[in-house]
């Protein structure tokens, strides 16, 4: 079956919110301890203004979700509507800031298929689109080996508020388009 992409619609969050939960779930485990998988639902997740903003896509092989991810022109750097991140709606200015690459979800049945470096290749087109000539996003450890291999560079390190007393690492990572 062939690939195919639309833009996310709010009937969508459903959908989307259970893969999340299983790519967190799954793809996490090899990187992370079990404690820190469990914290990284806390930490990542859907902002669905993403969704409302018209910036967020799936793609869909027959009609099942194989993935999901999103670009925003906001100041927002990564954490979902249930996360305990922080987020920041105002908008960025396309000559001087980085538009941000966001919710990066890939349904573990179709792991290493490049659903992720399609998403990647959707976000960068339509932020370029929108005049951006550089994009950023919060990678997690699973998620690093990918955006490395397309282009993104480390730029910092952090760790996640403590969450149960468990912090989660994660990468800010930025590439020029």
């Amino acid at each position: 079956m062939a690939l195919t992409h639309r833009i996310a619609t709010l009937d969508d969050l459903p959908v989307l919110h259970t893969l999340m939960s299983r790519a967190i779930a799954e793809l996490q485990s090899d990187f992370l301890t079990p404690e820190q998988v469990r914290a990284s639902h806390k930490v990542m997740g859907l902002d669905s203004q993403l969704v409302k903003d018209g910036t967020y896509f799936m793609v869909e092989e027959d009609g099942l979700l194989a993935g999901c991810g999103g670009w925003s022109w906001r100041a927002t750097l990564y954490g979902g509507d249930d996360s305990v991140v922080a987020r920041e709606p105002a908008p960025l200015d396309p000559a001087t800031d980085a538009a941000k690459v966001r919710a990066m979800y890939t349904n573990p049945d179709f792991a290493r298929r490049g659903i992720g470096r399609m998403i990647l290749g959707l976000c960068e087109a339509a932020a370029r689109g929108a005049g951006f000539g550089r994009v950023e996003m919060m990678a997690t450890m699973a998620g690093q080996p990918l955006y490395s291999a397309c282009g993104y560079q480390p730029v910092e390190r952090i760790e996640s508020v403590p969450i149960d007393g468990v912090r989660v690492p994660l990468t800010r990572m930025e590439k020029r388009l």
